[in-house]
């Protein structure tokens, strides 16, 4: 299970804020199923929130680090029938870092002009 600083923490709970739930863990539990969905659900999002249905409160906290334990992911937060989780995505964070070409210098004095101007006053500008 990762460890996350609470700034980390704070963060990953105001990004997760709009975020629906991707998976749902209902009556069957935690099959290797739902393991398998939130697994790829963390690959593809990184962070994301699990809804719970039927699970009594006192087991959320023990399915909350089952789930972290098997995946090697962090809790985030658990408020109610939800829980968010986070795990870094190995593959994202390399391609990340990657460095971006820049955008072509412009070739002529009008072009130049044309990149400086606002978008809303090229769009009302007339011809």
């Amino acid at each position: 299970m990762i460890e996350l600083s609470p700034s980390e923490r704070r963060a990953l709970r105001a990004a997760a804020h709009h975020l629906q739930p991707v998976v749902a863990v209902a009556g069957n539990g935690l099959s290797p199923a739902v393991l398998k969905e939130i697994d790829v659900s963390l690959k593809a999002h990184e962070l994301i929130k699990v809804k719970l249905h039927g699970i009594e409160r006192d087991d959320r906290a023990a399915l909350l680090n089952e789930i972290c334990a098997a995946l090697d992911c962090a809790p985030v937060q658990q408020i109610g029938n939800i829980l968010v989780l986070w795990r870094e995505n190995p593959e994202k964070s390399a391609t990340a870092t990657a460095p971006r070409r820049k955008a072509p210098a412009p070739r002529t004095k009008k072009e130049a002009a044309a990149a400086l101007e606002s978008p809303r006053r090229r769009l009302t500008k007339r011809s």
